[in-house]
């Protein structure tokens, strides 16, 4: 058995792979790495919604504090993001958490988020993979129940909900919220983001909502995934109620959805782009921006008339994330759904970027889609889509090995002034389009990411590199 931790950590199948002998081992081999490297100290616990997740957390809490950890231990789920916020407001070590994110119900997972409160890097997960490798191979693993380790002091309960929604009274502006009386629908997709978002914007004097705030394991039947498919009963409950908004989170509240008072769902780069033009427009935010290869030009546009520096990442929070730790950026975001900013943890919220835009809709009393319209006027408009290309796996290698040398000199008749090879291929045109191609980690998928002037221009970047590549 091979057990892969990467950034995300490691995802199984609840009772085939994802097992409690499993979860026991993957944490031993988490609590050695950390004995070797700081210590014993506090490590924070968190877990979403998902079928025996509270099962699994008292299992590491029993290996952590066999180990001389001391955890904060939850009642009920904690978000992601949460979890990583209570490693500074705790003054922890680290923290684990246990999800599969928007994944489906029978997958669970663990991931181990580090002191900084944001995305662990490769030689953190590589370091902790070589101590999975190595209980594996005859380690032992420790355990303490949970009574005699409650008598020794070393667990402690975690109920961060509240401190949270006074922090985030520090971050978002809750008086332009009170008087703005804005009517909101949530749905936290039966995730752990349940009471989050909801009780805050009640506090700060909106008329919420809530569908879908429950726990249910199986997730209605779907994914918890807060995209256009995922969100159409949201979309219908805004246009039924004549609510302002909907805003939606994932499973593990790290993710956003969006939708406007029209039902009209936004994509995530164009929830980033509203949200970059609220800091720098509205708060008068100045300093870097950061975004994934994969993310819109458009903040490129935006950022560049308020002269503003641009920093183009790998695909991966992980990347953002040590940008907005080293670089000061004033926004860091993704194309799948992450964002976060300057004087917040570097790790993506949903409850943080839902909460923005509420606040941006009650400052400017505009719909996100006039809102969105004077941004195009002013600065231009570049359309987007993501393909997700399913491939054999002989056909994903031989992409792969021509990749290396795919240089076109223009595509679609427009030159190409530019490549980039640090996620994938990347294509800049010189009208301002791009194309970038890339293989999906785990699964047989190519994904083709293209941005245009328009439709049509989209439609033929992706017929031509299709084409030339044969796929």
């Amino acid at each position: 058995m091979a057990i892969k931790f990467g950034t995300d950590g490691w995802r199984a199948v609840i009772a085939d792979e994802f097992t409690f002998a499993n979860v026991r081992l993957v944490t031993q081999a988490t609590a050695n790495y950390l004995l070797r490297e700081a210590g014993s100290g506090k490590i924070i616990i968190g877990y979403d919604n998902r079928f025996l997740a509270p099962e699994f957390a008292r299992a590491v809490a029993e290996v952590l504090t066999a180990s001389g950890f001391t955890v904060y231990l939850p009642s009920r789920a904690v978000p992601t993001p949460v979890t990583a916020w209570a490693i500074k407001h705790y003054q922890a070590m680290g923290a684990l958490m246990l999800t599969a994110s928007h994944n489906p119900p029978e997958y669970c997972g663990l991931k181990f988020i580090p002191e900084y409160a944001g995305p662990a890097v490769p030689a953190i997960t590589s370091a902790i993979e070589k101590e999975i490798a190595a209980v594996i191979n005859g380690g032992e693993v420790k355990t303490l129940n949970l009574d005699e380790a409650r008598g020794r002091g070393l667990v402690r309960e975690l109920e961060p909900e509240a401190d949270y929604r006074e922090y985030l009274h520090g971050l978002i502006d809750v008086e332009a919220l009170r008087k703005a009386g804005l009517k909101v629908v949530v749905d936290p997709l039966y995730g752990a983001g349940i009471g989050y978002l909801e009780d805050f914007l009640r506090g700060a004097g909106c008329q919420v909502q809530a569908i879908h705030n429950y726990r249910d394991p199986l997730f209605g039947g779907d994914l918890p995934d807060p995209s256009a498919r995922g969100l159409e009963e949201l979309s219908r409950r805004v246009r039924e109620t004549g609510a302002h908004l909907g805003l939606a989170l994932d499973g593990d509240a790290d993710r956003f959805g969006v939708v406007d008072g029209d039902g009209t769902y936004l994509t995530a780069n164009q929830v980033l782009y509203l949200v970059l033009a609220h800091l720098i427009m509205d708060r008068h935010y100045r300093g870097p921006v950061a975004r994934t290869v994969a993310t819109t030009h458009n903040l490129d546009r935006l950022a560049r008339a308020h002269d503003l520096e641009i920093i183009e990442t790998p695909v991966g929070f992980k990347y953002i994330g040590e940008a907005l730790r080293e670089k000061g950026c004033i926004l860091g975001g993704e194309e799948s759904g992450g964002l976060s900013i300057r004087g917040h943890i570097p790790e993506k919220d949903g409850i943080l970027a839902t909460a923005l835009v509420a606040e941006l809709r009650a400052v400017r009393g505009r719909s996100l889609g006039e809102i969105l319209a004077d941004l195009h006027f002013s600065y231009g408009h570049l359309v987007n889509q993501r393909l997700d290309i399913k491939v054999d796996p002989a056909t994903k290698e031989r992409v792969l090995q021509e990749l290396p040398d795919f240089a076109p000199a223009k595509v679609a008749g427009i030159p190409v002034t530019g490549r980039l090879t640090v996620d994938g291929v990347k294509l800049t045109l010189a009208d301002g389009s791009w194309v970038l191609l890339r293989p999906s980690g785990t699964e047989p998928l190519l994904r083709l990411y293209a941005e245009a002037p328009d439709a049509g221009r989209l439609r033929l970047l992706q017929k031509e590199i299709t084409t030339a590549l044969r796929i």
